[in-house]
């Protein structure tokens, strides 16, 4: 049994504590070293604490959505999603009478993006191209009828060779020339060429209508329709404006897109698919196609058997009926041909991107279109001397609550306090190194209710420190000495400080799933605390403490220490003497 012993650890060594603080330290390092790179030394602070911006939209009617509170309150809730993300960002979205919506931004937000994002109605149309030309005005322009021939574009010229995307192959792959809106969408979709196309006879194609049935397609353009594509003028801001006006799903529109800083103008059939089938969006940069910045498409079920349908039908037709623009609030993003029917439920925007431009219509298709059009009635600055005040009352609010926990400490756990002291400043660096990343990383800002949240977090990492001290004192009660104490106290300790911060954790999460607006800044912060607060039980307090159970002043039980036998009222059992009875003796 002895030699059985021998081999084991002792329960006082504790693994290796150093190297538990090693990381803990590593980690302090590297995210002090992340908030020096990336110039973001101080946490992005809430409107109510730094001021901001605060635009104000009105509401009109939009292709036949009346302004009504359904429409207000579905618009509020697209509007918060957009510039809010993952809703720590403190931005507020709110109704303002029976037309308006306020969207107050915090300081340190781009509010011209911003605005750009609350303004954007995104709708989004996927239209057969009926005609395409140059975006200048026209005295007159052939245009493609029943009985006419396809619409001349621009003179240019392209290489057409086979080019492999997936399963499908692309009939042709424009050079540096090719023109309206970039290269291939996806799969056998490509884009259409700057040549004038060949008058040949006018196919009599059939395209579905936007349920995804097929459907006999009209591609003659009404002479108003013509008309005012001949006066329309794409390089003019307001005529772009005035042409896509009262434009709905079902009717015929002309339209203007940009390529490579020139302009071109299109008739557009009917929508074949709505952007409401789309379920999601991604901006990605493309490397094998060479297309640049890209927004990537997902549709849903009906979106995906629909696109495979269109698709098919419009691969059959001669340009530029074979074309498959791409309408977001009228304006062509790319408008490719189609070689054969796709499949797979996705598609891709190509065209002039940056990398912003491209995150910010995938994040305006994510959320979805705006059931009804805005414009921006007022812009203001919004002062934050208000919220100073408060946050100074916060502050000084924060600061009694955390010299009361220190002279608590001091009084009652002595020397002991000092290790709950140094685990208390581990962990408020880390939370302020972490809020000061996040501000950048997925635009969290502090407000008012966030600094409670964290003010509130100094109670419950103050009482996982209790919880493991008055386990170890427990242990010295039971008579072990202080290395045992700390070994045989931690699992005991542990499975408290668990569940105590799972059960905090679980109430900030349904408290940011269920709430809306700062008080999810208070529900966020508090579960970022929470986990802090078990990272540093486990990573410090506890190593730190196995070190210190070595020490002499702790291992003797100093009468500052904390861990005093005599002011814990350890009794010592007396030695009791032990006879041995007449028969037990051996005999010489």
């Amino acid at each position: 049994m002895a030699a059985a012993k021998k081999g084991r650890r002792s329960s006082g060594s504790q693994g290796y504590p150093g190297r538990a603080l090693a990381v803990i330290l590593i980690a302090l390092v590297a995210l002090t070293g992340g908030i020096f790179l990336s110039n973001q030394r101080t946490p992005r602070l809430g409107i109510d604490l730094a001021g901001g911006v605060s635009i104000t939209l009105q509401a009109k009617a939009n292709q036949g959505s009346a302004v009504n509170k359904a429409n207000m309150n579905t618009a509020v809730d697209i509007i918060n999603r957009r510039v809010n993300g993952l809703g720590v960002s403190e931005a507020e979205v709110q109704t303002q009478g029976s037309k308006n919506i306020i969207v107050n931004i915090p300081k340190g937000t781009n509010a011209d993006q911003a605005e750009k994002q609350v303004g954007t109605t995104a709708q989004l149309y996927f239209r057969q191209v009926l005609a395409e030309v140059a975006g200048t005005p026209t005295k007159a322009t052939p245009t493609p009828t029943p009985s006419g021939s396809a619409t001349p574009k621009p003179s240019g010229s392209a290489t057409p060779k086979s080019t492999p995307t997936g399963t499908a192959k692309s009939s042709a792959t424009p050079s540096n020339s090719a023109s309206p809106q970039g290269r291939a969408v996806t799969g056998a979709l490509t884009s259409s060429v700057d040549k004038a196309p060949t008058p040949s006879p006018t196919p009599t194609p059939t395209t579905p209508a936007t349920t995804g049935t097929t459907a006999a397609a009209d591609t003659s353009i009404p002479a108003d329709l013509q008309a005012k594509l001949d006066k329309l003028d794409c390089t003019n801001a307001n005529q772009r404006a005035t042409a896509v006006e009262n434009n709905k799903a079902a009717d015929k529109v002309v339209a203007c897109g940009q390529v490579s800083g020139q302009w071109y103008k299109y008739v557009l059939g009917p929508s074949l698919i709505d952007g409401k089938k789309v379920s999601g969006a991604n901006a990605a940069f493309d490397t094998q196609q060479g297309n640049g910045w890209v927004v990537n498409l997902t549709f849903n079920s009906s979106g995906a058997k629909a696109f495979t349908t269109v698709t098919g039908n419009l691969a059959s037709q001669q340009q530029p009926y074979n074309q498959f623009a791409i309408d977001l609030d009228g304006n062509v993003q790319s408008a490719p041909r189609v070689s054969s029917a796709l499949s797979g439920g996705s598609a891709q925007i190509s065209g002039s991107f940056t990398q912003q431009s491209a995150e910010d219509l995938a994040n305006v298709l994510k959320y979805g279109s705006l059931p009804l059009a805005f414009s921006v009635q007022d812009k203001t600055t919004v002062s934050a001397a208000l919220g100073g005040e408060q946050l100074r009352g916060g502050l000084i609010a924060g600061a009694v609550g955390l010299a009361l926990v220190v002279l608590y400490m001091v009084a009652y756990y002595r020397g002991l306090s000092l290790v709950a002291l140094a685990s208390l400043l581990v962990s408020a660096v880390l939370t302020y190194t972490i809020m000061c990343l996040l501000g950048s990383a997925i635009g969290f800002a502090l407000n008012l209710p966030a600094v409670c949240g964290a003010i509130v977090a100094i109670g419950i990492t103050a009482d996982s420190f209790i919880v493991f001290f008055e386990r170890i004192r427990d242990g010295l009660r039971e008579g072990r000495s202080l290395q045992p104490a700390v070994a045989t106290g931690w699992p005991r300790a542990r499975r408290t400080i668990l569940v105590s911060d799972f059960v905090s954790f679980l109430a900030a999460a349904v408290l940011f799933v269920v709430s809306v607006g700062k008080v999810q800044g208070f529900a966020f912060t508090l579960g970022l605390t929470t986990l802090l607060d078990v990272a540093v039980v486990f990573l410090f307090t506890k190593p730190l403490m196995t070190i210190l159970a070595r020490k002499p002043f702790f291992a003797k039980g100093h009468k500052w220490s904390g861990l005093n036998p005599e002011s814990l009222g350890v009794r010592r059992a007396p030695l009791r003497s032990v006879r041995r009875k007449p028969s037990e003796t051996k005999e010489a």
